[in-house]
C-alpha cells in the first residue's frame, strides 16, 4: 500500500482512524498522507454577499498549521513516512482534490455520530466519501479502537462479480495476518436474483478458496444480520463492495445497503467500488 490518505480534525474520532491507517501501513514503503481541512466561521449575514468569506487570523491559522505538523512529527517519530497537506474549505471537496492530486491507494476517516435519527436524516461526510470516492474508504466509527486486523468479514451479495475487488483485497488481507470469512445474509427484504453457487464457484476457481470460508445466515435485516454475525465472531473489520446505482434504483426502490451500514454500524468498515 503505497499511499494512505487521512482526513483529520483533530477529533478522537481522527486519532482513532490515524491509528487504524498505522495498522495498515507499512513502515518502509506506504506515505501516511494526513490532511486537515479547515474551515473558516460562517460569515456574517447582515454583511453584503461581494464582501467575501471572513479571512482567517494569522494567530488562528498559525495554531492549526502547528497542530497538523505535531500529527506528521509524532506519526514520523513512530517510523512512519508522513507529510501534512492544509487545506482551507469543506472536507468533501478536500479529500476528493487531494485524491485526485496524490492518488492514494486507501483513504481512512473517522464517523461522527453513533448511527442515531439524525445521522440516518443528515448523513456525514464519511457517507459521500464512502460511497463517492474512486478508491476504497476505510471508515472508523466512534464505537471502535481498533488494534488489529485479523478477524475479517467480507459481506457479500453473491449477486455480481467481484474477483477484481478480491485480487486488490485478499492480499491485503493477507498481509494483515487476518482471517477472511464471505458472508451471505439471506433475507426477505434483499432480492435474491443469482444462484450464489454461481459467483462462490468463480470466487473459488481463481483463489484458494473452499466452501468452510463461505457462511450464509438468515436474517430478517441484513444488517442486523451482518451486525450478528460480526459480533458473533468479535470481527474487527468488514468488508463490502458497494455497487453504483442509478438514481430512482438508489434513492427510492432500494436504497443503498452499504450507506446504511456505513450510518449503522459499530464495526470499522472497508468499502471497496464495483464500477458497472
Amino acid at each position: 500500500m503505497k499511499k494512505i490518505l487521512v482526513p483529520i480534525d483533530f477529533s478522537d474520532n481522527a486519532d482513532r482512524a490515524l491509528a487504524a491507517a498505522k495498522l495498515l501501513a507499512d513502515k518502509e514503503t506506504t506515505q501516511l498522507l494526513i490532511l486537515h481541512a479547515y474551515q473558516p466561521p460562517v460569515p456574517d449575514l447582515t454583511v453584503p454577499s461581494g464582501a467575501g468569506m471572513i479571512p482567517l487570523s494569522p494567530d488562528l491559522e498559525e495554531s492549526f498549521r502547528e497542530r497538523l505538523e505535531q500529527y506528521v512529527t509524532a506519526a514520523e517519530e513512530q517510523g512512519y513516512q508522513a507529510d501534512g497537506i492544509w487545506t482551507i474549505g469543506g472536507i468533501h471537496p478536500a479529500v476528493f482534490e487531494a485524491i485526485e492530486q496524490f492518488k492514494p491507494t486507501l483513504v481512512v476517516l473517522g464517523r461522527t455520530g453513533t448511527g442515531g435519527f439524525l445521522d440516518k436524516l443528515i448523513g456525514s461526510s464519511a457517507t459521500r466519501i464512502g460511497l463517492d470516492a474512486p478508491c476504497p474508504v476505510l471508515i472508523i466509527p466512534p464505537q471502535a479502537t481498533p488494534k488489529t486486523f485479523h478477524e475479517i468479514v467480507y459481506a457479500t451479495q453473491l449477486e455480481y462479480d467481484e474477483n477484481d475487488i478480491l485480487r486488490k483485497a485478499l492480499p491485503l488481507f493477507k498481509s494483515l495476518g487476518g482471517r477472511v470469512t464471505f458472508l451471505k445474509i439471506n433475507s426477505d427484504a434483499q432480492p435474491d436474483i443469482q444462484s450464489d453457487d454461481q459467483y462462490k464457484s468463480q470466487i473459488m476457481a481463481e483463489f484458494p478458496l473452499t466452501e468452510d470460508d463461505f457462511v450464509t445466515r438468515n436474517s430478517d435485516s441484513v444488517i442486523q444480520g451482518i451486525e450478528n454475525y460480526c459480533d458473533e465472531i468479535k470481527a474487527d473489520l468488514l468488508v463490502m463492495a458497494a455497487r453504483e446505482r442509478g438514481f430512482l434504483e438508489g434513492f427510492f426502490t432500494n436504497p443503498s445497503l452499504t450507506k446504511k451500514m456505513i450510518i449503522d454500524t459499530h464495526i470499522p468498515l472497508l468499502i471497496y467500488h464495483i464500477n458497472d
